[in-house]
């Protein structure tokens, strides 16, 4: 066992942790443990909103383009360090380091975007709405915020809410995943390098008693959550009930519609990667494939060949198409949900159970598996498996794979892949999902646009990012003024002012 203990970082300076209670952080590829994880307490979490608290009426009230131009050296720094970033996410998560990569890009978008805040926090103004009368709106920072970030992203999704938060005039707390917490630190001292103040930004690690610290506490006025379904009701439902904004992302079964007229091979190719790519471990991977008319057994064919190209290795490994599973917990969830698929009557066409990777059989490694003959009624079709196994679904029209998405419980993302415009413009319209891709796999939108799904894939009223994000992050105020002379007598009005 490693003796690397990670701690937290409050008010600019690292803290080894006091509370004597670890997690243990692995090393996917080879199945050990390679650091200890301090769970804070629930007075050290507090003494990170403390700091927030005491850095926010300076960092609020410093210029939108001071704060701005702090955000672009941070993006810098990002750039810079992008490969170290990189491999401290492969080494803790499994993912391989190309996909790692395109993690940090992803986030640094986010970052870029944050950096045009003076802009996007500007008013609106009206002069002479009555006689000598003026109103103007402005965007106000909330004050200390939270995210609690989960363990596939933990670069690209801390970055969806830090710049955004910061740029507006907040300051911070994260709780990134015990299972992958050490690229969520090395935002922590990019952004000091950067010349972030002292206390502007917090980072506690640890359990459900720092989250609960979190949605209690009156200071915190926001909170931003990706996870699964089930937290993210809990964060929703208490944060909600104490007083705070709620944004909370959970989970997702996203399901990409193939119809007849679709290219086949574009088709398992876009599924090959959506599917497997990060080992399944994505809120927006494609984990059901819906086949219109006959074109199933042609896909399934076509999926099984390609199934064979996938090369599956250690996440350093620049050749590496998919690595292991995070933690060994959560090898044995995905794999006992394809025992269950079996044993519910799907076809197991390629079972990926006995794999095992050489040089690193203690490793969390679980090989693709592709299911045939899903029925919307199996558990493995109801429920999020967050891992790289693939249900094909077979509906005789498109308005039946139509009411098969819309029936789902979740609707974080859904795709399509036809030739047929008017198919696809009547899918776009009609899908109930936050994000829709035409003839794309996974439409993650771009930095300014918004992250977000429907049903019980969002709780709350605001999506991640883009616009969205500086709304979430700041309050409206309209403010209306009159500067009458000093020797006018206006005198009292008893009725409900209206403008002249």
């Amino acid at each position: 066992m490693s003796n690397k203990i990670i701690g937290h970082y409050i008010n600019g300076q690292h803290i080894a942790g006091t509370s004597g209670r670890f997690s243990d952080v692995y090393n996917p590829a080879t199945g050990e443990v390679q650091a200890q994880l301090c769970n804070a307490t629930a007075q050290e979490t507090e003494a990170a909103i403390s700091a927030a608290q005491a850095a926010f009426p300076a960092w609020s009230s410093m210029p939108a383009l001071r704060r701005a131009r702090i955000m672009f050296r941070f993006k810098t720094l990002l750039d810079e360090h992008a490969n170290d970033l990189a491999k401290a996410i492969s080494l803790e998560h499994g993912k391989t380091i190309s996909d790692a990569r395109g993690e940090v890009t992803r986030g640094i978008e986010v970052v870029e975007f944050s950096c045009g805040m003076p802009y996007l926090m500007k008013g609106d103004y009206n002069d002479q709405v009555g006689t000598g009368i003026d109103t103007y709106s402005m965007h106000q920072p909330l004050g200390v915020v939270a995210g609690i970030t989960p363990f596939n992203f933990p670069i690209m999704v801390p970055l969806w809410m830090i710049p955004m938060a910061l740029a507006t005039g907040n300051t911070f707390v994260l709780k990134p995943s015990e299972k992958t917490p050490s690229a969520s630190l090395m935002i922590a001292d990019l952004l000091a390098e950067a010349g972030l103040p002292a206390g502007v930004f917090n980072l506690i690690n640890g359990d459900k008693e720092v989250v609960d610290v979190l949605l209690s506490d009156k200071r915190i006025q926001a909170i931003s959550f990706v996870g699964s379904t089930p937290v993210a009701e809990y964060i929703y439902s208490t944060g909600s009930k104490n007083g705070k904004r709620v944004q909370a992302l959970g989970g997702a079964k996203n399901h990409l519609v193939v119809m007849p007229d679709a290219d086949l091979d574009q088709v398992a190719d876009a599924l090959i990667g959506a599917g497997y790519g990060s080992a399944g471990e994505r809120c927006m991977a494609i984990s059901v494939a819906v086949t219109v008319g006959d074109v199933a057994d042609k896909l399934v064919e076509k999926l099984t060949e390609k199934v064979k190209t996938i090369t599956i290795d250690q996440g350093l490994n620049e050749k590496a198409d998919m690595g292991p599973l995070v933690t060994p917990q959560h090898f044995s969830k995905v794999k006992e949900y394809v025992d269950l698929g079996v044993a519910e009557g799907a076809k197991l066409v390629i079972d990926g159970r006995d794999y095992r990777q050489k040089s690193f059989e203690k490793g969390f490694f679980l090989g693709p598996c592709l299911f045939d003959h899903v029925t919307k009624e199996m558990r493995i079709y109801k429920e999020e498996i967050f891992g790289p196994v693939l249900s094909v679904v077979r509906a005789e029209t498109f308005e039946a794979a139509l009411q098969l998405v819309n029936d789902h419980e979740f609707g974080n993302g859904a795709a399509i892949f036809t030739r047929d415009g008017e198919v696809a413009r009547e899918f776009t319209s009609r899908v109930q999902a936050g994000m829709v891709g035409v003839n794309v796999a996974i439409p993650v939108p771009i930095a300014f646009h918004s992250f977000g799904g429907w049903k019980r894939s969002l709780f709350g009223d605001h999506h991640i990012y883009g616009t969205e994000g500086m709304r979430f992050y700041t309050r409206l105020k309209t403010t209306t003024s009159r500067w009458p002379a000093s020797n006018k007598t206006i005198g009292s009005e008893f009725v409900m002012p209206t403008m002249k």
